[in-house]
């Protein structure tokens, strides 16, 4: 065997057993790799919207802290079943309601109070989601920022939610940021 009919040998045996498609310029297609891991776990989800209320931050502050007389009249229509089970001003407060986010997605929310300087923390007790109330002065008025977070989905519902939940849910937070200024402003 000549030592060119050896070196085609060895040549066809490291070669690919079907050849690669070329890409313009010579570049060959590989396979994509899989998702990294992290990818296929829950993500951390949030939505934040902020307003600014020409009044002083205690005063707003006392406002989002009042379950009873002024919650009920910031609520936006998303919002439905609301009811005070325990306190009603501040913390110690458990306060539950739905909310009907899209026509097809509904929570149920438990929401145990607890305040911690300007900010006003709910937490679920039915899921992982927490919503911060967080008063700043600003000027002669006061900044209001409410952010919700969660624990989403994995895989690809988990991006689609990651991506699209947030949208809708700063639409619900602005209403009722809008109505907390009607309110606390009217006073």
């Amino acid at each position: 065997m000549s030592e060119l009919t050896v070196l085609r040998k060895q040549a066809h045996d490291y070669a690919s057993p079907q050849p690669q498609p070329m890409r313009p310029h010579g570049w060959r297609i590989t396979p994509t790799p899989p998702p990294p891991e992290e990818f296929y776990l829950m993500g951390q989800v949030s939505a934040a919207s902020t307003i600014l209320i020409d009044a002083e931050p205690a005063t707003v502050l006392t406002a989002i802290a009042d379950y009873q007389g002024v919650r009920p009249k910031i609520l936006s229509p998303q919002y439905s079943q609301y009811q005070v089970l325990q306190g009603g001003q501040g913390q110690g407060t458990v306060a539950k309601w739905k909310l009907q986010a899209t026509k097809s997605r509904s929570r149920e929310v438990q929401a145990v109070v607890d305040v911690a300087g300007h900010t006003v923390i709910e937490k679920d007790a039915n899921s992982s989601m927490v919503i911060n109330w967080t008063v700043s002065p600003a000027g002669p008025g006061s900044s209001v920022t409410v952010k919700t977070t969660w624990t989403g989905a994995g895989g690809i519902g988990g991006f689609f939610e990651k991506t699209f939940a947030p949208l809708g849910l700063r639409r619900i937070q602005d209403e009722v940021l809008a109505n907390l200024k009607k309110v606390v402003e009217s006073k």
